[in-house]
This record gives structure tokens, C-alpha cells and sequence, in this order.
């Protein structure tokens, strides 16, 4: 038995909204909501998959903006980001107003995450890497059973995170990315905030920004 995963596109900006699940169990989570809630409730409901928790990677509101709603309605709790990141989730309504969203109340969850926290979907583990540089408090979910890491807008195939919002840091991404995320396998699929798939040794080998050969 082992972690499922379908990535649903949601918002204007083409959020990919991660649903995971447990295939022995049926549990599942939500990994960044960021809105079209309808969608998302429509493919739960079609797989017969029974949410215990939502998780986020970070507050940006293509990535937050639906979560409390989808909590709400499904009676099930936030678990993330990192505490730092209560920068960007005091500032949902501000961010909705700027992008054009629905509105989204500023957003606490139940459970703060740190760098070494478990997330856990029905058997399955996952750990958390605490990844800062595109936001402070972003966080990184890695599924070592699946051969998988849910890396939000830290790493994209070729590219990585913005770093030239409030409180982003460049050479905090840069360090993040080749201390923690390319410690994982080479082989690990990695599943980005936008755009496709992509693995480490991909990223490792050629991404323009962080490449090994770029760095001695």
C-alpha cells in the first residue's frame, strides 16, 4: 500500500492543488487549497476519499486562499506552514484585494509546522523541511514511501521560487534548496507549486539557478 497523489490546477494563477491520500485507509489531505473548492470537493467525492487534515506549503493566497473554507466545511484542521509564515497569512484579505480573489480572512492554523515535524495521512508519513527564501515560513512535505516531495514554490522544473516579494530571501532559497531538497534522492519526483513535475537529479544536473555545476 502506499501515498496517491492527483494534482488539481486551481485559481487564475494555476496553483497545482495536491490531494494525497492513503490507498490502504482512504484518508486523504489537501495540500494548498488555494480556491475553485467545488473542483477539489468534486474529485474527493469521486474517489470516495475521507479528508482528515489540510496542509499548506506557504500563505500566498493561490496557495491558501480556500483553505479555511474547505476546512471549515469539511470539520477538519490546518496543519502548516511554519510559524514565520503568519506574515503572509495575516495578510490573505490585503493579498485577495491585490490579485483579484475572492476574499480570504487572515488564517491561523491548528498546527504550526517546524523543520523535523511528521504529517501523517492515514498510514503514511511525511516529513517536513522547513524551506525559506520565497517566503519565511515555507515549509516542504516529503513522502519517502512514495518517492515524492510536494515543494511548493520553492523549486520548479528550470526555475525556482520569486524571491523579490516582502520578506524574501535569495540566498536563504539557494541554501534551502541544495542543503535540504537536493539531500533527497535523485530519483524523487518532485511535485512544484506550478508547471510540471520534475525530479532532484533533474534540478540538480541542469536547473539554470542551482545546478551543481554552478556551484563548483
Amino acid at each position: 500500500m502506499s501515498l496517491q497523489l492527483k494534482v488539481i490546477p486551481v485559481t487564475p494563477f494555476q496553483q497545482n492543488c495536491s490531494v494525497i491520500w492513503c490507498d490502504e485507509t482512504g484518508q486523504a489531505a489537501v495540500v494548498d487549497a488555494g480556491g475553485d473548492i467545488g473542483r477539489i470537493r468534486a474529485f474527493l467525492d469521486a474517489q470516495g476519499l475521507t479528508v482528515e487534515k489540510l496542509l499548506l506549503t506557504h500563505g500566498h493566497i493561490d496557495h491558501a486562499g480556500g483553505a479555511r473554507e474547505l476546512a471549515d466545511a469539511l470539520g477538519v484542521a490546518i496543519e502548516g506552514p511554519h510559524p514565520a509564515e503568519s506574515f503572509w497569512l495575516d495578510q490573505l484579505p490585503s493579498q485577495g484585494t491585490m490579485f483579484g480573489f475572492p476574499r480570504a480572512e487572515p488564517l491561523t492554523p491548528e498546527r504550526w509546522l517546524h523543520e523535523g515535524d511528521t504529517v501523517s495521512v492515514g498510514n503514511q508519513v511525511l516529513d517536513v523541511l522547513h524551506c525559506p527564501g520565497h517566503t519565511p515560513g515555507h515549509v516542504v512535505f516529503v513522502s519517502h514511501s512514495a518517492n515524492v516531495c510536494i515543494v511548493g514554490d520553492v523549486l520548479f522544473q528550470g526555475s525556482i521560487g520569486r524571491t523579490d516579494f516582502p520578506m524574501g530571501d535569495h540566498e536563504q532559497l539557494i541554501d534551502a534548496i541544495r542543503s535540504k531538497l537536493f539531500a533527497l534522492p535523485d530519483d524523487m519526483t518532485v511535485v512544484p507549486g506550478h508547471g510540471p513535475f520534475t525530479t532532484i537529479g533533474d534540478e540538480r544536473r541542469s536547473n539554470p539557478f542551482v545546478a551543481d555545476r554552478r556551484y563548483g
